[in-house]
This record gives structure tokens, sequence and C-alpha cells, in this order.
């Protein structure tokens, strides 16, 4: 006689995905990463969030990052056990290493159609920073926490 023992969910999930340095690439990003962490049962104020910062860091990595015929890289890990919900973006433009958000009180001109992403970003993130990723790009990376009660819908 055999008897299983129930499983516990993973405390840690991790996905990563490749796509096109193209408005379209990034768009992509942010509709499966919606459908990943709807599938991880991530609660949907950290979707919200989630889904948001991957839309500026992928529209970020297509526009300044892009080096032609060069994908960025999505990375979403989830610490269920920490609560922690962590995105990384990695694209191939080491060269441009994003500048930490720190005059909320100088936004850009009305009429500049860039500058607000990581400004978004710093809002919406617990924390979020960028590391070289040798031997010529770089990885932003977004973290958003959240009560471990949070975690289910």
């Amino acid at each position: 006689m055999s008897t299983s023992t129930p499983q516990r969910p993973a405390a840690m999930r991790t996905s990563t995905l490749q796509f096109s340095s193209t408005r379209r690439g990034a768009r992509l990003a942010r509709l499966l990463t919606y459908e990943q962490l709807r599938t991880w049962q991530v609660s949907s104020d950290v979707i919200d969030r989630a889904e948001q910062i991957v839309a500026e860091l992928a529209a970020n990595a297509a526009l300044h990052g892009r080096v032609q015929d060069r994908d960025f890289r999505l990375t979403l890990t989830h610490d269920s056990a920490a609560g922690v919900l962590r995105v990384a973006v990695t694209d191939a433009r080491g060269d441009r290493p994003p500048s930490p958000v720190t005059d909320f009180l100088t936004p850009p001109p009305p009429d500049s159609e860039s500058g607000r992403g990581l400004l978004i970003v710093t809002a919406l993130a617990d924390r979020w920073g960028s590391e070289p990723y040798p031997p010529g790009g770089k990885t932003v990376w977004a973290e958003c926490e959240y009560r471990a009660a949070d975690h289910s819908h």
C-alpha cells in the first residue's frame, strides 16, 4: 500500500521569455506577464503593478536598449514564501544604464514623448535597480512586495 504526500506549492517560481526589441515585443511581454502571473495565482493588485512595470521596462528595452538583431529577455521570479515578485528585463545595451529617479519635482516637459517610464516604475515598485549583463548588456529589475495573505485572488 502506498500513500501520497500532499504537494505544497512551490515557494519560488521563475519564467524567462525572449522578445523582439520592438513595440510589438514589448506589448507581448506585458500580455504574457498577465497570463503567467494569473497562472501562478498572484493577487490582482500585484498583477496590475507588475504588468505596468513590464510595459515600461520592455518599452525602454525596445526603445533605448535596442541593438539590431538582438532580443530582450523578461524574467519573472515569484517567491511566495517571501512575498516578492521580481521583474527583470535584460537588453543588449550596457552603455546606457538607467539613472535613479531622485527628483519627482522636476518631471519631463509636458510635450516630451519620453522620460516618464522610470518615474512610473519608481512609483509602482518597492525597489528597482540595474546591473551590467556581460559582455555588453544590462538588466533592469523591479520588485513588488506583498503580504502572504495577498497571494491569491
